[in-house]
C-alpha cells in the first residue's frame, strides 16, 4: 500500500486548502481570546464599550493587542516549514503564550505608569496613555512574533 503524500495537483490543493483553513480557524479562536483577555481588563462588556460608548481607549487598547496575537500567529505559521500538525500546535502554544505576555504587559504598565487600564477606558476621550499601551501592546507582539521565528 502506497502511504505517501498525493502528488497530483488536486491533492496539493486540497492539502493546502484544509491547512489554510486550518490556521485560519486556530488564528480566529486566538484573536477572540486575545480580545477576551482585555474584556477581563476593562470594566463592562468590551464589545459593548466600543460599539455603543464608542470609547477610543478601548478600541485602540483591543486594536492593538489583536494585532500583536496576529503577528504572533503569522510568524508561527511562517517558521512551521510545512508540517501542519506541528505547526498548529506550535501556533497555539506561542499564540497563547503571546497572550499571556501582553496581559503581563497590561499589569506592569498599571504599576509602572500608575494608571490602571480600568480607569483609562473608561475615559471618553483618547487618553496619551491608551496609546502608550497599545504600542506596548504591538510591541510585545512584534518581540514575541520575532522570539518564534
Amino acid at each position: 500500500m502506497n502511504t505517501a503524500p498525493s502528488t497530483s495537483l488536486a491533492g496539493v490543493l486540497g492539502h493546502g486548502a484544509l491547512a489554510i483553513l486550518a490556521y485560519a480557524v486556530l488564528g480566529v479562536l486566538l484573536l477572540v481570546a486575545g480580545f477576551y483577555v482585555v474584556d477581563l481588563a476593562t470594566p463592562g462588556r468590551l464589545s459593548k464599550v466600543i460599539r455603543a460608548d464608542r470609547n477610543p481607549n478601548a478600541t485602540l487598547l483591543a486594536a492593538a493587542s489583536l494585532a500583536g496575537v496576529g503577528l504572533v500567529v503569522a510568524a508561527s505559521i511562517w517558521s512551521s516549514g510545512g508540517e501542519l500538525r506541528e505547526g498548529l500546535l506550535a501556533t497555539l502554544v506561542f499564540g497563547l503564550v503571546g497572550i499571556a505576555v501582553q496581559t503581563l504587559g497590561m499589569v506592569a504598565f498599571d504599576k509602572v505608569a500608575g494608571i490602571p487600564v480600568r480607569e483609562l477606558v473608561e475615559e471618553p476621550a483618547l487618553h496619551p496613555a491608551a496609546v502608550l499601551l497599545a504600542v506596548t501592546h504591538f510591541v510585545i507582539g512584534l518581540i514575541t512574533a520575532v522570539a518564534v521565528l
